[in-house]
Parts: structure tokens; sequence; C-alpha cells
């Protein structure tokens, strides 16, 4: 199964803080409203998605608490991942 997450860059003119989109594969350009989301977190949802593919789901089960507030990053933690699998699952995003 395959997924993607369509993403292009909004910037921040320092000088009169407008913003641009960035969109260099026109995949906005029809597109009326936009919501932004900083780079770490959408990395994170993708490699949830990503984990969430490749998971039995057992551990998502395991799950009990969120905490108001909290990083998304902080599910890989609670789901079990090491350092290295986070890691191998960047790798794979290339």
């Amino acid at each position: 199964m395959s997924y993607e997450i369509k993403n292009a860059i909004i910037q921040r003119d320092a000088l009169d803080e407008s913003f641009e989109l960035i969109d260099p594969n026109g995949l906005f350009k029809e597109k009326d409203i936009l919501i932004a989301i900083d780079s770490d977190t959408l990395i994170t949802i993708q490699l949830l998605i990503k984990s969430i593919l490749r998971n039995d789901f057992k551990k998502w089960n395991e799950i009990n608490e969120l905490t108001d507030g909290e990083s998304i990053a902080n599910l890989f933690v609670k789901l079990g991942y090491k350092r290295e699998e986070v890691a191998e699952l960047l790798k794979s995003l290339e």
C-alpha cells in the first residue's frame, strides 16, 4: 500500500511578514485555502503513517493516555520505537 502527503513550502518574508507559497509542482495552484504545518510535525505525521502501515496495531491498543499539548513525536516512544527504528523509518521516506 502506498500513500502520499501532498506538501509545499510556505515561506515568511522577514521584511513585511507576508507568506509566499513555494509550490514547484503546482499541486496547490487551484486551491483557495491551505493549512500550514511545521516541517517537524509533517515529517512526524509521515513517519507515523508509515509505522501504521507496517504495524500489527497491537502497540496502538496499548496507548492508554495522551496528555493535552503533548508532542505528536512522543507517540513513537509510547509505541516502543527505538532511536534506530525511527532512523530506519526516516531513511525509508527518501
